[in-house]
């Protein structure tokens, strides 16, 4: 049997090379086109609302779907015709939580390296543990375990091969905020030991803060690519954090990013300058409300995507 040909040098800069994927079934198009190249070492963020196309997109890069059209590479090896080199170099944290009832976490594990024809891989398994807090767990049998800590042997399990490029679909979904600072923690780590990591979440604080560059996804196409500091800095907006002991009027709807508007609730409206806050903050007084609640801050990363989900499909340039 021949062995693979190995990765060319200018595919092997890229941890992840996507060009033209299309997938597309009976009534919909999942992905139309999308391209993007994630570098080595990289920790990129895919973001998009639900059915945009980033699980759909991690299936195809794991093997798990055939693209329609298009190619896509995993540490420079094509994920069809060398996907056995190209799952090897991968390790994804599904959304699901799917596990076997019968074997404890430790025996999941060393299940998990026989999959990838490893021996004796009891000390990468027990520093897993240890840094995703499971330690004490090693011996339990999975279904007694909660769910945030069926989710971290989730992440075990991905990790469990050592592999270069780290996919994470929404890790922390319903978990606590100790599952969540553990596991970023052993993350932060393995990125510093060179790993890429790839995060699609919900949580865009996380993005924010973990991302140095972000795609993001609507309706099967790449709609922005850039840095988290570019895209921060495209929108330079202020929001307007306010709780009214009024609705909000009507002639200030149109400035709502979150909130419905009703009395009591917690509204988000974008200005362009301070001077405009100012201004806003005084109409609403001289319209007899009054501001149970107010705050100003910079756009974050939510506001960006808000924003940019907004627009027509094609109005944000998509950087390199």
């Amino acid at each position: 049997m021949s062995q693979p040909s190995p990765p060319d040098k200018t595919a092997a800069r890229a941890a992840i090379r996507v060009e033209g994927i299309v997938k597309r079934y009976p009534k919909l198009t999942a992905l139309d086109g999308v391209s993007l190249e994630i570098r080595e070492g990289e920790f990129f963020g895919l973001l998009g609302p639900n059915g945009a196309g980033k699980t759909t997109l991690i299936s195809i890069l794991a093997g798990l779907g055939r693209a329609t059209a298009g190619s896509a590479q995993v540490m420079g090896f094509d994920v069809v015709s060398q996907f056995r080199e190209a799952r090897r170099a991968l390790g994804v944290v599904p959304q699901e939580l799917v596990f076997d009832p019968f074997f404890t976490v430790r025996e999941t594990l060393r299940f998990q390296s026989g999959y990838f024809g490893l021996k004796d891989n009891g000390t990468w398994i027990d520093e897993i543990l240890q840094g995703l807090g499971l330690a004490d767990k090693a011996d339990t049998n999975m279904r007694a375990l909660s769910g945030g800590m069926k989710r971290r042997v989730m992440v075990a399990q991905a990790l469990v091969h050592k592999p270069p490029v780290i996919v994470l679909d929404e890790p922390t979904a319903g978990v606590d905020v100790e599952l969540r600072q553990t596991l970023w923690r052993f993350i932060r780590q393995l990125h510093g030991s060179g790993r890429t990591i790839v995060l699609t979440t919900h949580y865009l604080e996380e993005a924010e803060e973990l991302c140095s560059r972000i795609a993001m996804l609507k309706s099967g196409r790449v709609v922005a690519l850039d840095s988290t500091a570019n895209l921060l800095k495209r929108f330079t907006g202020l929001q307007v954090m306010l709780r009214l002991n009024q609705a909000l009027p009507d002639a200030l709807r149109s400035r709502l990013t979150s909130g419905d508007g009703s009395a009591g609730s917690r509204l988000r409206l974008r200005v362009a300058s301070y001077d405009e806050a100012a201004q806003l903050l005084a109409d609403l007084r001289a319209a007899g409300l009054h501001l149970e609640e107010a705050e100003i801050q910079r756009a974050d990363l939510e506001d960006v995507f808000l924003q940019v989900m907004a627009e027509p499909q094609d109005a944000f340039k998509v950087a390199a």
